[in-house]
């Protein structure tokens, strides 16, 4: 069976009741047939459930599935996708170890590696999206344990060639780890290129309707075995109900994807031909700096699309005040379309200058692009485009 069927088709094995659809095990503990069961169980001589932080069935059915759609051998779920991103890290880095890592991160990443594992005495440095592999190769050190990086980025949609970082990683003997928030398995298979984990915010496109938080943490087995480790005894545990719910959304993920995609290409090229628009930056549109690379580790383009106005903040306040259907969060990855500025809020504790290096300008809006019908949102975007630039603020 391919992919697609065996994430629809992978479910809980059916109980007496015949169920069609999965069960939600909403329980905090289970319990042993005897002493016996209960001493092997904890022994690990025999493999079962013995409490919810540790594991459980409706948890582990959604596991499963993002294995399968990332051909990965085993992976840990989690509360929030950050909890993901740091298990990632926190369980296979020690003090004395650095970390190599894109410049181009979320914030709260950036956050991570900076202010967080720099407290116990993991180095990191940072490089550019863009730069070369020979640029990669001399950034490693005697101590460096991993390279991490998200691509697309968030906010810049700035990409990385998974490919050679592979190279890189394999050739250093490092642990090569993925945010593969932004694309999905749906469009991207970051350990196709080598990847040795591959992390996402469930939260984001798995689940797809802005409903539950949930982290995900996938790749080869002897690093999900430390990650595991770390997260049974720290606690960071996806709700078995969110588990629920993100396994069945699991079924559709290819389809919403599809559709997002083209939904966020046909934004981008209206939006890219408005007079009132100083930048749209979209990996599947020819204009993007890195068009060729997204066209050959993504099979779409992914839902975000990003543009920068002219007249900073208070045209990105005019702008956000004249949409009608788009909803303004910071959130991302909902059937319904989203605007976000990431100066002022997903990327507002970086330092001004972080912000330059990133491209994260006064003007730049994040559009979550949703599953509405295109020609409305394309109303929508180009009339608030042009009504805040004829409210006086360009003059």
């Amino acid at each position: 069976m391919r992919k697609q069927t065996k994430a629809i088709r992978t479910q809980t094995k059916k109980t007496h009741y015949r169920e069609h659809s999965t069960p939600l095990f909403l329980t905090s503990s289970f319990t042993f047939e005897s002493a016996e069961q209960g001493k092997a169980i904890f022994d690990e001589t025999e493999v079962g459930n013995l409490y919810s932080r540790f594991s459980n069935p409706t948890v582990q059915e959604f596991v499963d599935k993002v294995c399968l759609l990332e051909d990965c051998e085993d992976g840990i779920a989690t509360a929030t996708g950050m909890a993901a991103v740091f298990a990632s890290m926190a369980a296979l880095l020690k003090s004395g170890d650095h970390i190599l890592a894109c410049r181009a991160l979320f914030g709260s990443a950036h956050q991570i590696i900076t202010q967080i594992i720099s407290k116990w005495g993991i180095t990191y440095t940072y490089l550019d999206h863009d730069a070369t592999e020979a640029e990669w190769d001399a950034a490693v050190q005697l101590n460096t344990r991993m390279i991490y990086l998200e691509t697309p980025s968030n906010p810049g949609l700035d990409l990385v060639d998974l490919e050679m970082i592979g190279r890189v990683s394999k050739k250093h003997n490092l642990i090569f780890n993925v945010d593969n928030c932004f694309a999905s398995p749906a469009l991207q298979n970051p350990a196709d290129y080598g990847a040795d984990l591959v992390v996402h915010s469930a939260t984001k496109y798995m689940d797809g309707q802005g409903r539950v938080l949930g982290g995900v943490v996938v790749g080869k087995k002897e690093y999900i075995k430390e990650v595991r480790f770390f997260c049974r005894q720290t606690g960071p545990s996806m709700s078995p109900f969110n588990a629920w719910v993100l396994t069945k959304s699991l079924e559709t993920l290819n389809l919403r994807m599809e559709k997002h995609a083209a939904n966020a290409l046909a934004l981008a090229t209206a939006l890219d031909k408005h007079p009132n628009v100083k930048m749209v930056k979209y990996p599947f549109l020819p204009s993007h700096p890195q068009h060729d690379l997204a066209k050959k580790q993504m099979s779409a383009g992914g839902a975000i699309v990003t543009i920068d106005l002219e007249g900073g903040f208070q045209r990105v306040s005019a702008f956000m005040a004249e949409l009608e259907i788009a909803s303004l969060s910071s959130n991302l990855g909902d059937t319904r379309t989203i605007v976000t500025n990431p100066y002022t809020t997903t990327h507002a504790k970086l330092k001004p200058e972080e912000k330059i290096a990133l491209g994260i300008t006064e003007g730049l809006i994040r559009i979550s692009v949703g599953l509405e019908d295109v020609e409305d949102l394309i109303e929508d975007f180009t009339n608030a485009v042009t009504v805040s630039a004829k409210s006086g603020i360009l003059e």
